[in-house]
């Protein structure tokens, strides 16, 4: 029976959710270069009414300002970073440390799930615009957002409450007014 040292046993890189910012609204450039590479890449989209030459027109435009979510390897990104300068990890302080915004897949399962339904009144938030501490953790029942797991709390400006999906030091989406009898609290 032949034996193989660990050290030799190639390990697999784990595959991530990178936040990741793009200046100067060079965002949907940027999603092209990943998708010729067949790199999976997310960027949340609406519809935004714009006027242009003098007429309304009804475009598909990025919802928050130079965020794109790309999902691959840190080697990968890497390499590919090499070649686009202009591509930025988002990061967030620890002890003083700058840490790269990793997203669990989850969590960004459940934000693509809602950016995916292209409901007009969901709101983009920036994770400090909402008092989360004061919600309660939710799951919605049935309906386009059926499954979908957020915190319930008062989103300023609004007259009711709403659903937030949450990606941590990131963004937020209010999901527009939900039933009272779709809601089913969570316990921990």
């Amino acid at each position: 029976m032949t034996t193989v040292s660990s050290s030799l046993i190639e390990r697999e890189e784990p595959i991530h959710w990178y936040a990741m910012s793009v200046p100067y609204n060079r965002v949907l450039k940027v999603k092209k270069l990943l998708d010729e590479k067949q790199i999976e890449c997310f960027v949340p989209m609406r519809y935004e009414v714009r006027t242009v030459r003098g007429r309304k027109v009804r475009l598909y435009v990025p919802a928050v300002s130079n965020l794109i979510f790309v999902h691959t390897t840190d080697s990968c990104l890497k390499l590919f970073k090499q070649t686009t300068s202009f591509l930025q990890y988002l990061v967030y302080k620890v002890d003083g440390v700058s840490q790269k915004i990793i997203v669990p897949d989850d969590q960004m399962e459940q934000f693509i799930r809602v950016c995916h339904t292209n409901d007009e009144h969901l709101i983009y938030l920036k994770p400090e615009e909402i008092n989360l501490a004061k919600g309660t953790r939710v799951r919605i029942l049935g309906g386009a957002f059926n499954g979908v797991e957020g915190i319930f709390v008062k989103v300023k400006g609004k007259r009711n409450r709403r659903v937030v999906v949450l990606i941590d030091h990131v963004s937020a989406i209010a999901i527009s007014e939900v039933s009272p009898d779709l809601i089913e609290i969570i316990h921990f």
